[in-house]
């Protein structure tokens, strides 16, 4: 029979017992009638699930009923249902028997008489449901010994030293391995005894280690000196772990402790030994080394010989192009002073145009190279792509040949892109030529526009790219194309497959130092016979708006006395730019660097605007400009820079009230930007010096 579910019933009077017994049996209920309490008491076991006895069984000795309870187990409380008569029909004896009973049986329930057959299988069937929730106790607490039993074994088999904590950080647990190690008496290290045998010097930072991993739920873990059972305080590992309820909150701390004091004294011979070692080391090395030294000297002889031949090819296109220009501009000039001298002014003004022409040439070149280098100062401003590609469409038409087609692919939906429009348009013009000369039988030229999504793979050789939304203009030709060995070649600068006298080899490398610069890239594919593709990937930015073109306006008007701070430590375009302002009647105060500015910029004298070389010596002309917004907050400040990697991006270099113009620039585009900065400025800008 299963454990708790017999029905032990005790009643003398009649037949009242097998009356109960056949209810309870037909109720489902396993039954067993006793002829009196010694009886009851005999048969009180483990399936035993409660016992129905009326008033009238009381009568007789109990003691055999009392020691079959108290040899019950601490779990066990056997549930008694009491039968009693009304209580007009109690007598002394009764009142007396049921007195004496209940102080043994302490789960009780009394029910009076008469009752009905409902109730009483009711008031038994609730006495069996109780029996059965203390079997299961019984089971729990049996489960948890063996738990606890288990966890005491795994944890006394390691050589850890094993604790727990309660979620405050009160220890509640150590193992055998703790003790043996200590030498403490079980349980005097509970709590925060434990403490007590931290090394003096270690004490406080372990507590506030504790502290910490108590406070975050962080891991713990340090190394600390524990006072070992001989008296010595040897190196241990301290390591912890929350552990968690479903909600996260922490229930519990499981820790160890690691003695490591071999490996601390390990530790302190190799860091004694570490000169003795490492001397054994570089001599193990040194026939390797040896043994390397002629390869590393062969690849660094074969490096330096690249390096000097790109150097080479670098500095010989440069050179061969700015004597060609240089040549224009001294010739120019001579015989600008030679008919000068002779008082003879004819064709004066041809040469001079010849002159301009050549050094606006070698500011084109200069600007490549720049754009190559990836430092030149860029105007970067929102651009709607598929509008520049339109409204270029003249341009290149009139840059092909006749037999040579055109088409303009506008894409949709296309992002804006941050970029600067000139150098842009420059780059698709160059493209254009170039796709215009390889096809000299003619062809079609295609420009298209798209948005395009590179993933990690695609910009992984580009470290300067990032994962994302781009937007593609293609250029594509039906032209010659390019070998292989060839476009590994086309970005190098002064590298050009057209012929002698039809090309600098600075147009890709513009392109290419111009995309790189403004976070993106190019690339180009391309096959003999079957043309070329060249793609320029600019990132898109959904988070810019076009901005309002200023309109044209004409020849600027002249000064009317305004006064100009001049920094500037090239002599010639100090002098330059002086004699131009003075034309314009500006009043100029000049500075050949910013120790001499600032005693200005400090005074009480009237500026209007200060116009700066950016690259001054020593305090540079941006660190300059900080200092005068000190002084004068309203002051328009205009940057002349010709080399300037800290302008490259305008908006993060210029602040409110700040321009910049990259030289070489025509007098005339200057004094336009100086009119138009001193227009706009409001009266606070000559306000003295504060």
């Amino acid at each position: 029979m299963p454990e708790g579910q017999r029905v032990l019933i005790a009643a003398p009077f009649g037949r009242d017992a097998q009356s109960v017994a056949q209810l309870l049996e037909h109720a489902g209920h396993e039954t067993m009638i006793c002829a009196d309490l010694r009886e009851l008491g005999a048969r009180i076991d483990v399936q035993t699930g409660a016992v129905l006895l009326t008033q009238e069984a009381l009568v007789g000795n109990m003691a055999a009923l009392n020691e079959a309870l108290e040899q019950q187990p601490p779990w066990s409380d056997v549930p008694f249902v009491l039968l009693i008569a009304a209580s007009a029909g109690r007598s002394g004896w009764a009142e007396a028997a049921r007195l004496q009973f209940l102080e043994l049986a302490t789960n009780c329930v009394i029910l009076e008489r008469p009752i009905g057959k409902g109730s009483l299988t009711s008031a038994v069937a609730s006495a069996l449901r109780l029996r059965r929730k203390q079997f299961e106790m019984r089971d729990r607490l049996v489960e948890l010994r063996e738990s606890d039993r288990r966890f005491k074994a795994i944890t006394n088999s390691v050589d850890q030293m094993i604790w727990t904590t309660l979620p405050d950080g009160l220890h509640d647990y150590f193992n055998d391995r703790w003790y043996e190690f200590t030498g403490m008496a079980p349980g005097t290290t509970d709590g925060d005894g434990w403490s007590a045998v931290f090394h003096p010097d270690d004490r406080e930072r372990a507590w506030q280690r504790w502290r910490a991993s108590l406070a975050t739920g962080q891991p713990y873990e340090i190394e600390y000196r524990l006072r070992h059972h001989s008296g010595t305080y040897r190196w241990v590992l301290g390591r912890a772990q929350a552990q968690r309820d479903e909600e996260g909150h922490i229930v519990r701390w499981f820790g160890t402790c690691t003695e490591i004091q071999d490996l601390v004294e390990a530790r302190e011979v190799l860091s004694r030994s570490r000169e003795e070692l490492e001397q054994l080391v570089a001599a193990r090395t040194a026939a390797l080394e040896a043994e390397m030294a002629s390869r590393s000297e062969v690849e660094a002889a074969l490096r330096q010989s690249q390096k000097m031949e790109a150097v080479g090819q670098l500095t010989g296109g440069i050179a061969h192009d700015f004597n060609n220009m240089l040549a224009g501009v001294i010739a120019g000039l001579d015989l600008i002073k030679l008919r000068i001298d002779s008082g003879r002014f004819d064709d004066v003004e041809r040469f001079m145009e010849a002159s301009i022409a050549s050094a606006q040439r070698a500011a084109s070149l200069t600007a490549r190279l720049l754009a190559f280098s990836r430092k030149q100062s860029l105007d970067a401003r929102p651009l709607d792509i598929n509008a520049l590609v339109v409204s270029l469409e003249d341009l290149f038409r009139r840059t092909l040949t006749e037999s040579i087609r055109l088409r303009v692919v506008p894409g949709k939906n296309l992002s804006l892109v941050v970029a600067d429009s000139n150098q842009l348009e420059s780059a698709l013009l160059n493209l254009a030529i170039n796709a215009r000369d390889a096809m000299p039988q003619g062809g079609e030229l295609t420009v298209e526009t798209s948005m395009v999504e590179l993933d990690q793979a695609h910009v992984a050789a580009e470290p300067d790219m990032q994962a994302g939304r781009y937007v593609a203009i293609a250029v594509s030709d039906t032209g010659v194309g390019i070998s292989e060995d060839m476009l590994e070649k086309v970005f190098e600068p002064f590298y050009t497959t057209k012929p002698i006298g039809q090309g600098t080899g600075l147009g890709l490398s513009m392109i290419y130092g111009f995309a790189r610069q403004s976070g993106g890239r190019v690339r180009i594919h391309s096959q003999p016979g079957q043309g070329t593709t060249v793609s320029l990937h600019l990132p898109a930015n959904d988070a810019a708006s076009l901005e309002q073109t200023p309109s044209a306006v004409g020849w600027v008007r002249e000064g009317k006395g305004q006064s100009v701070l001049l920094i500037e430590d090239d002599p010639s375009v100090r002098m330059m730019v002086r004699e131009l302002l003075n034309e314009l009647q500006y009043e100029v105060h000049e500075a050949p660097n910013a120790d001499a500015a600032l005693p200005i910029l400090t005074s009480n004298r009237t500026i209007d605007l200060m116009l700066s070389d950016v690259g001054l010596p020593g305090m540079n002309g941006r660190q300059l400009a900080e200092i005068a917004r000190r002084h004068r907050p309203a002051l328009p400040i205009l940057f002349l820079t010709g080399y300037a990697e800290s302008a490259a991006h305008r908006p993060d270099f210029l602040g409110n009230g700040m321009a910049m113009m990259t030289k070489p620039f025509s007098l005339e585009t200057l004094a336009g930007k100086i009119d138009e900065m001193i227009a706009s400025a409001t009266s606070e800008h000559s306000a003295p010096a504060i």
